[in-house]
């Protein structure tokens, strides 16, 4: 049977996915450019333990809660229009951001740029999407928009410690300007407008039960994470959980749903989405413990640390250009499951540093970046890929969501870990007031803070504690990717190598 080859794309599009970059890699470095901002911020506004963990990953959760939401506002307003409005909010209130004078106002404006991030993620990669028709056209386009995103979550360390170095904490949130400016005026050329004329409208009760779904979640993490399993953290699981029942049997039942649950039928789709979960939760874990150690045990500036950080850098960034070319030769699922292996390497060094071992971290969270460029670039491709075109918006909010909620998981999850280690192990002098006291049991950074009042084998007993909760937290991310490593192997199996279709031929579709 003769298949009619897709239109390919021309200089138009290249320039468009090249103007596509510039929103993707803010909002990767949004992910990460607070990691070394953090002891200046923690300095300027003093947060608690939990208002910093809320400061980090308030961000990722809230674009996870709205990224389905705004994908299907955006096949009803227009795709380029979405981008536009998200692309102006996200500017205004990165400003906002910048001088927030205290932890209150910035956990709101984290939120808020969550929820300006959502209406940016879809809009790009949908619009992708529509612009590349041909299949490898489309899988070359979509690996360079992920490893834009991977490359903004690598480079935001390093970003992050140049400007507080230069300027001061406030200063990293200032580039959404320039880029904000930088899209608004090629949209229009560069951009095609796509809406749906026959979509039906939102569907409120479907946004609601969403939000009903995740927030409570997430309220259990933070609940749990600082003051254990009490009545309030079962009763937001059951909400969350009931909310959650009610949203899949709403869109059953919907002829146009706010997500297409159907598409989790498609071995390849949920096990694409579980691999990008796990992986990225660790990710996100490791590099907020990482950051926090070259600076808090190791004693580095923000500038220095940024800078140690750029070998895990380069190798994702290796690792997100170069997987797709190998997938071509290679099944993407094994791809996926050699790079998830080498992580599990790096884990291990994590799991087995001291207190002067910056170069051991170092080099185990560049093995722990490796595996993040490969399954960034080819499990984006995989859920987008195995999702019908009338599907592609619904996988890809799927993908971008996993992806956010595992980073500010991952954060969530293995900081409260290694908080909770720390904890158990410090124990203040007996001759220590209660404030000196309640600084040192409830973060290293706290007893850094009172490091003048205390002996210092205090505070390197307290450095020692921080790190057996990295260790701690590290064998159990490990843990988990070799779950994903097998997941890899045994679900990702059937996935033939990119370009190819069933039979082996290459695929002009």
């Amino acid at each position: 049977m003769v298949v009619e080859q897709a239109r390919r794309a021309g200089v138009r599009e290249w320039i468009g996915l090249g103007l596509l970059a510039l929103p993707t890699v803010l909002l990767g470095l949004d992910v990460t450019v607070l990691y070394l901002v953090l002891p200046s911020m923690t300095e300027a506004l003093n947060p608690s333990a939990t208002q910093t963990l809320w400061i980090m990953d308030a961000y990722g959760f809230f674009i996870a809660g709205f990224l389905i939401t705004m994908g299907t506002l955006g096949d009803r307003i227009g795709r380029r229009r979405l981008l536009v409005v998200g692309m102006t909010a996200f500017a205004a209130v990165s400003v906002f951001a910048a001088f927030a004078p205290s932890a209150e106002l910035l956990i709101l404006a984290r939120g808020l740029l969550g929820v300006a991030g959502a209406a940016l993620m879809p809009s790009t990669l949908s619009l992708i999407s529509i612009m590349f028709g041909d299949a490898r056209q489309r899988a070359l386009a979509i690996g360079v928009w992920a490893t834009m995103f991977a490359l903004g979550m690598a480079a935001g360390p390093v970003v992050g410690g140049l400007l507080v170095d230069a300027f001061w904490w406030g200063a990293a949130f200032l580039l959404a300007v320039p880029i904000a400016l930088a899209v608004l005026a090629g949209a229009k050329f560069a951009l095609p407008e796509h809406a749906d004329p026959d979509a039906d409208r939102l569907d409120l009760v479907s946004v609601a039960l969403s939000l009903a779904a995740l927030l409570p979640v997430i309220y259990v993490i933070k609940g749990v994470s600082a003051h254990g399993v009490d009545l309030s953290a079962v009763v937001g699981l059951l909400v969350g959980t009931v909310a959650g029942v009610m949203f899949v049997r709403r869109q059953r039942r919907l002829t146009s749903p706010l997500l297409d649950v159907g598409l989790f039928a498609d071995r390849a789709f949920s096990a694409a989405l579980a691999v990008l979960l796990i992986g990225l939760a660790g990710v996100g874990g490791a590099m907020y413990l990482v950051t926090q150690y070259l600076q808090f045990v190791e004693g580095m500036s923000a500038f220095t640390a940024g800078w140690w950080m750029g070998p895990p850098a380069l190798a994702m960034f290796v690792a997100a250009i170069g997987a797709p070319l190998v997938a071509r030769r290679m099944r993407p699922g094994l791809v996926m499951a050699v790079t998830l292996g080498l992580s599990v390497i790096g884990y291990g060094l994590l799991a087995t540093s001291g207190t002067e071992d910056a170069a051991r971290v170092v080099a185990g969270f560049a093995f722990v970046y490796l595996g993040l460029g490969a399954i960034a670039a080819l499990g984006t491709d995989m859920v987008v890929g195995a999702a019908p075109a009338s599907k592609s918006g619904s996988a890809a909010a799927m993908s971008e969501t996993v992806q956010e909620l595992g980073i500010a998981v991952g954060v969530a999850l293995l900081g409260s870990l290694t908080s909770a280690v720390y904890t158990s192990r410090v124990n203040p002098p007996t001759n220590t007031s209660p404030e000196v006291s309640g600084r040192l049991t409830d973060s290293l950074s706290g007893a850094l803070s009172v490091a003048d009042e205390v002996p210092g084998e205090v505070v390197g007993a307290a450095k020692a504690a921080f790190v057996a909760g990295v260790n701690t937290a590290s064998a159990v991310a490990g843990a988990a990717i070799l779950a994903a490593v097998t997941l890899c192997v045994v679900a990702l199996r059937h996935v033939r190598p990119i370009g190819e279709d069933d039979d082996g031929e290459a695929d002009e579709r």
